[in-house]
């Protein structure tokens, strides 16, 4: 497998926007990956594209590094359970303290998809935007399940994927910042304007820190990191 080469699970949000940059500052060749799967914030898929696009004309010396973008029809697992991410449902917490937002098994399917592609593609790195700082109560974005579900892979695909987390331990605020260091106000600038995060799908909506309803979790995550990372900029 090339040690060159990355996939990103790139979505269209802030956190996998920021993951697909550091990507393409570590490795010589990187390749992303979507996923539809019924979300109700489904203009993330559109973003996606509009993202990957300005990346390339603002950043031509990444643009270079960016390879084939791969789209996986996984809309079946919307059929598994309601949630307020697949269905026109409220936003909750549900008895079993998880909320309803949490879509069982998303984020280890779409693990396990990305290493299909990566093992047909010679591909040896996996990167994902999952968060075990400033996330919102998803088992799948812990580090243990990470770490397990790449023995996991290993073991049933005969490689040696490694997966990135490179957010993993960083609060909002410090993926902004994250982001910030790494190409400065030009990207900050794109990832407010060209990524989406709102879980309703809100793009009518402008706030200092992108669009969005500005009442859902992820609108109010954002929004908080948002401020707090103005404040550690200061004047």
């Amino acid at each position: 497998m090339d040690n060159n080469k990355a996939l990103v699970l790139f979505s269209g949000g802030q956190d996998s926007a920021t993951c697909l940059v550091w990507a393409l500052e570590k490795f010589d060749h990187v390749e992303t990956v979507g996923f539809e799967y019924g979300q109700r914030h489904r203009v993330e898929l559109e973003v996606r594209q509009q993202f990957m696009s300005k990346l390339r004309q603002s950043f031509p010396e990444l643009g270079t590094r960016l390879g084939d973008d791969h789209m996986i029809d996984v809309s079946s697992i919307a059929e598994l359970g309601e949630t307020a991410m697949t269905a026109d449902v409220d936003v909750k917490m549900l008895e079993n303290g998880l909320p309803n937002t949490f879509v069982p098994g998303r984020n280890l399917l779409f693990l396990t998809y990305a290493a299909a592609i990566a093992y047909r593609r010679n591909i040896k790195h996996l990167v994902t935007g999952v968060c075990e700082t400033d996330y919102s109560g998803y088992p799948d974005c812990r580090d243990d399940a990470i770490k397990a579900l790449q023995a996991t892979l290993n073991l049933g695909m005969e490689s040696r994927y490694v997966i990135h987390t490179p957010l993993m331990w960083k609060t909002k605020s410090q993926t902004w910042s994250m982001a910030y260091n790494m190409k400065g106000d030009s990207l900050i600038e794109l990832i407010l304007k060209d990524t989406h995060t709102c879980y309703l799908g809100n793009r009518d909506t402008w706030h200092e820190w992108g669009f969005g309803c500005g009442d859902c979790p992820a609108c109010h995550l954002r929004a908080k990191g948002f401020s707090q990372f103005l404040e550690t900029q200061g004047p």
